[in-house]
């Protein structure tokens, strides 16, 4: 499996990001995904969790309420839709594809400051 993630960058607090993951070399739909972030000094920390069967979510409570998860599966892509952003969610963002191993992507990193 490969993942590329993109739509990282730099936003002022109270901004938004799409973050995209595009997969390969696998069956999307068989696929239970994730986005993790590590922010500097930090360990790896889960933000956000879609299920490959009804398309489940769960949330860490940081980012419940600002952040979405959603996935396509026709175009082999997971998101992350991240609203009003804060300074304390700049890290690093991963995606992580699970189907009997787990699988990263590279990162793409994201910055909230003024």
């Amino acid at each position: 499996v490969q993942l590329v993630e993109s739509g990282g960058g730099l936003v002022q607090p109270g901004g938004s990001l799409r973050l995209s993951c595009a997969a390969s070399g696998f069956t999307f739909s068989n696929l239970d995904m994730r986005w993790y972030r590590q922010a500097p000094g930090k360990e790896r920390e889960l933000v956000a969790v879609i299920s490959r069967v009804g398309g489940s979510t769960n949330y860490a409570d940081s980012v419940k309420g600002r952040f979405t998860i959603s996935r396509d599966n026709a175009k082999s892509t997971v998101y992350l839709q991240m609203n009003s952003l804060k300074p304390e969610d700049t890290a690093v963002y991963y995606c992580f594809a699970l189907y009997l191993h787990g699988y990263w992507g590279q990162g793409t990193q994201v910055t909230v400051s003024s």
